[in-house]
This record gives C-alpha cells, sequence and structure tokens, in this order.
C-alpha cells in the first residue's frame, strides 16, 4: 500500500491518512490524531525541523544501531481501531514491534520502508462489521470520488 493523500475529513473534521495499493483496487482510510498527522505531513512534504520530532528520533536510533524497517503491517481491525506492527531487523534478528498505524507510517515514510495491510483488515472495513468504520469510509470514499484530484495535494497542518 502506499500512502496516497493525508486530508481533513470533511464532515468529523479530523485527519485521515489514504492508503491505496498500486492498482487502485484497494483503498483504506485511517483516522489519526492531529500530532500523528502532522509527522506524517512533515515527512510527505519534506520539511526539516531544526530539532528531531519523535519519529525522527526513532529512525536516527534505529540507523545507529545499524537496524533496519523491513516493513509496516496493519494487521487488525477491532471495533474503530486499527493496530500495526513495525517488522525490524536488528543483528540478524527479526523483532516484531506493536504500533499505531499512524506511528508506523510516519516511520515507515522516515525510512521509505514499505506498508502493507493484511487482507483480514481491508475485509473487515469493507464489510461492515464495524457498522460505523464501514459508513465512514464508503462516506469518504465517495467523497474522494468526486473531489477534484489537484485539491486533494493541498492538506495542511
Amino acid at each position: 500500500m502506499e500512502v496516497t493523500a493525508l486530508i481533513v475529513d470533511p464532515i468529523a473534521n479530523m485527519p485521515v491518512v489514504i492508503l491505496r495499493d498500486a492498482d487502485e483496487k484497494n483503498f483504506l482510510p485511517i483516522w489519526v490524531g492531529v500530532f500523528e498527522a502532522n509527522a506524517i505531513a512533515l515527512q510527505m512534504e519534506g520539511v526539516t525541523t531544526p530539532r528531531p520530532m519523535t519519529h525522527d528520533l526513532l529512525k536516527n536510533l534505529i540507523t545507529q544501531i545499524e537496524g533496519d524497517v523491513l516493513r509496516v503491517v496493519i494487521n487488525n481491525l477491532k471495533g474503530n481501531t486499527f493496530y500495526a506492527q513495525i517488522h525490524l531487523r536488528v543483528a540478524n534478528r527479526d523483532l516484531f514491534v506493536d504500533s499505531r498505524p499512524s506511528d508506523a507510517i510516519a516511520l515507515a515514510l522516515r525510512l521509505a520502508a514499505p506498508v502493507f495491510v493484511e487482507e483480514s483488515v481491508l475485509e473487515k472495513s469493507r464489510s461492515g462489521e464495524d457498522t460505523s468504520e464501514a459508513q465512514n469510509s464508503e462516506r469518504l470514499r465517495k467523497w474522494l470520488e468526486e473531489a477534484d484530484p489537484d485539491t486533494l495535494g493541498n492538506y495542511r497542518m
């Protein structure tokens, strides 16, 4: 999946990270907090801060210990909450660290690591197992289809 946009949900007035696969067949909106959205937006816009932010600190720490983020996996959806894991390799050891998807995505963007979503998560988000999340997702999907593509990149924090 690729982070294709970071927008503000026009109805809930909350930041939303939009993930899509390369074929644009799968679409996953994840509502995130303002601070997490800011961390993602800074990286997407190529903004360098005078001092390292939290995700920059994590990137620097992983790099200093000669670790590598192999991938980020959004691996569960319970209620309205998405879950993720950061897959790391440090000293020939594979580690799996639980994370909020927003933090995992912010880190993945800084380290150019791929972002994956388990098929079961995509199915749950489409199936309406959680009606409010499915309704939000469908409403946002319709809004994105009707929105002017040139305005989607104008997200500012």
